[in-house]
């Protein structure tokens, strides 16, 4: 049997122990996007959905869905997070809401997981506040769009 990380040598699922690797500080910054019908997010971005400020209530879902990540992905570490900022920008030719999440720490492990995971739940409270005026929206193109920090240093997507 091969032994990768998130199994020991017996081939049993553990928790990878970072207890030994040097505390840096660590970014991870992702992205995706939810295309709609043109009036959704024109009422969206008006801000005159019956809901409510949908990008404002996205965004806070998806602060709180980062700092909730390793109660949600088995193996993740829980970790203390020193900042997460997400930005939604509207995409009027492209009928979508383009969401970029940048998560920072500063630890043994990285923030991947927690920025998609961010990611992915801005993008589905969108999905969920606006469904009763379109049911038809797409979430996609969740991404990794870089990474810094740890032993592997910078890495960017092409």
């Amino acid at each position: 049997m091969t032994y990768t990380p998130h199994f020991n040598q017996a081939g049993e699922a553990h928790m990878v122990d970072v207890g030994e690797k040097a505390i840096t500080h660590r970014t991870a910054v992702t992205e995706g996007f939810i295309e709609m019908k043109p009036a959704t997010l024109q009422a969206v971005m008006a801000g005159e959905h019956k809901k409510g400020d949908v990008l404002a209530i996205a965004r806070i879902a998806g602060i709180m869905a980062s700092k909730k990540t390793a109660e949600l992905v088995p193996l993740c570490h829980p970790l203390p997070l020193t900042h997460v900022e997400i930005q939604l920008i509207p995409e009027v030719d492209n009928n979508r809401i383009r969401c970029q999440t940048t998560v920072k720490t500063t630890g043994q492990t990285g923030v991947e997981i927690e920025a998609l995971c961010a990611t992915q739940i801005t993008l589905l409270t969108i999905y969920d506040m606006c469904k009763g005026v379109d049911r038809g929206m797409v979430i996609q193109s969740v991404k990794l769009l870089e990474k810094a920090g740890g032993k592997s240093g910078l890495w960017q997507r092409n």
